[in-house]
């Protein structure tokens, strides 16, 4: 590896080791929980180069973003889209991602609906929940996500596969510890319901600031950005 790039190599092993560190003091196994480089505005050959290291799943916030850099990057890995979705971008990914973290409205269910079944594949999604109730981001209530989930549960070309949230930024990741134990008590009492064609296997919560209080509290996918790539400007 060039010496410019030792730094993507250095940073993946280390913020492995801190998964690693946070999923034994939860009691968990590693291979519970998967690491999600996010590589927004990251130039695709850097993002080359942490493949190489050993990165297998990528997530961008855009879709142009995304179409672009998969089609640049050729190596195989897997795209995920966590970003907000647009109804009239999802014709653009349906053939590109593994999953998409956001889905938040019935409208965009009926899309991405439309979209998989006419490109004859299942979509996996996670439904986003806005535990935190902020007025910036986007997600379902917490309060409305069984009846939402119960809405798309017969639409046979997605597969709800759990949930995601974004946590506030807090200077103390403690102080943001209750958002994910709300979203993990959230999925619990939905996979109670038992739901045809829904499984809760996934929470997609934790990022840079905040992963380890995540794994703590439950989370499957951690969304990692800076500590990987470094500081976006």
């Amino acid at each position: 590896m060039n010496d410019e790039f030792d730094y993507i190599r250095y940073n993946f092993e280390k913020i492995n080791e801190r998964i690693t560190a946070a999923v034994l003091k939860a009691g968990r196994n590693r291979e519970d929980v998967k690491l999600i480089a996010v590589s927004k505005t990251i130039d695709a050959k850097i993002v080359k180069k942490a493949l190489e290291c050993g990165v297998t799943d990528l997530g961008e916030n855009r879709v142009q973003e995304l179409c672009d850099k998969a089609d640049i990057i050729d190596m195989k890995c897997n795209w995920h889209l966590i970003g907000h979705l647009q109804t009239n971008k999802v014709k653009y990914i349906i053939d590109k991602v593994t999953m998409i973290h956001s889905l938040d409205s019935m409208e965009l269910a009926a899309e991405i609906q439309k979209r998989a079944e006419k490109a004859a594949k299942q979509i996996k999604v996670l439904v986003q929940v806005n535990i935190a109730a902020e007025d910036t981001k986007f997600g379902i209530k917490p309060e409305e996500a069984l009846g939402f989930i119960k809405n798309i549960a017969n639409m046979g070309n997605i597969k709800v596969k759990g949930l995601m949230t974004i946590a506030p930024l807090a200077e103390n990741p403690e102080d943001v510890r209750w958002v994910f134990a709300s979203l993990r008590k959230l999925l619990i009492d939905i996979s109670k319901e038992n739901i045809d064609n829904i499984d809760m296997d996934y929470l997609s919560m934790g990022m840079t600031n905040d992963f380890e209080v995540a794994i703590e509290e439950g989370s499957s996918m951690v969304r990692i950005g800076t500590a990987i790539f470094g500081k976006r400007y």
